[in-house]
């Protein structure tokens, strides 16, 4: 499994378990694996297990969903349930109050859209909510989002809404803290071919273009000539700042 919880509830005697699988596609191995999986728990802990099944399309929900049935045509020994978590079933939380209201929550619905167009907007949201709570909580979920998002464009995108927020995650040693110190060496080593500053110019401008890129705003030459001709640091940072929410490039420019 991707992940084993055992859950604690009042008024529930030993709590439950909750399995939790990732599936990117229906595939056909895997109903036999998720009734060992049960099984196997249920033996093990002498828990009622719950299998849980996080989906990005719906498609793959649907099939998820079906029921599993073990045995013989003329009887059935057991029947599986999954239960699944998809598009369908989660709303798309672009609200940053409603994302802090109940932030594990919001990180489900941000998995769950991770094939949504709009998912840009849900994982802004959720960034926004995690600055808002502490920096341990906030740096855990952080990561489990990162995870989650598997090897995706996404993934990125997030990567670069939580270098915004570097202060909040002191000594990290998660993927995005790795991420912000390669940024941070390939900036030394063009500072000391053609000037720090000069470097910290260039690898902002690239960020800038990255992010545009990620989110799927189209850059017109003119946008991008100006982008990388700029050479002033602040300037640059305000356009990064923007870069996390315009709808197009040239917005990047607007005053005030």
């Amino acid at each position: 499994m991707d992940s084993v919880f055992r859950v604690r509830a009042t008024g529930d005697e030993g709590g439950f378990l909750i399995a939790v699988e990732s599936q990117g596609q229906p595939d056909p191995d895997k109903l036999n694996s998720w009734t060992y999986y049960l099984a196997h728990l249920y033996a093990k802990y002498r828990l009622p297990p719950v299998l849980l099944v996080m989906c990005k399309d719906k498609a793959t929900a649907s099939w998820a969903a079906e029921p599993i049935r073990v045995g013989h045509r003329v009887h059935t020994s057991m029947l599986v349930f999954p239960l699944v978590l998809g598009p369908d079933t989660l709303p798309a939380i672009t609200d940053p109050e409603e994302a802090a209201d109940d932030i594990p929550f919001a990180v489900l619905s941000a998995l769950a859209h991770a094939g949504d167009p709009g998912l840009p907007a849900i994982l802004e949201a959720l960034s926004t909510a995690l600055d808002g709570v502490g920096d341990e909580v906030a740096e855990g979920w952080a990561e489990y989002t990162e995870v989650g998002l598997g090897d995706t464009p996404a993934r990125e995108f997030w990567r670069q809404l939580m270098a915004m927020w570097t202060s909040r995650f002191p000594g990290s040693g998660t993927l995005i803290e790795e991420t912000r110190l390669k940024g941070r060496e390939e900036g030394r080593e063009e500072g000391r071919e053609a000037g720090r500053e000069e470097g910290e110019a260039r690898g902002r401008a690239k960020d800038i273009l990255r992010i545009l890129a990620l989110r799927g705003v189209d850059v017109p030459d003119a946008v991008r000539e100006r982008i990388t001709a700029c050479a002033d640091l602040e300037v640059l940072g305000t356009w990064l700042d923007r870069s996390l929410t315009v709808a197009r490039a040239a917005e990047l420019f607007a005053e005030g």
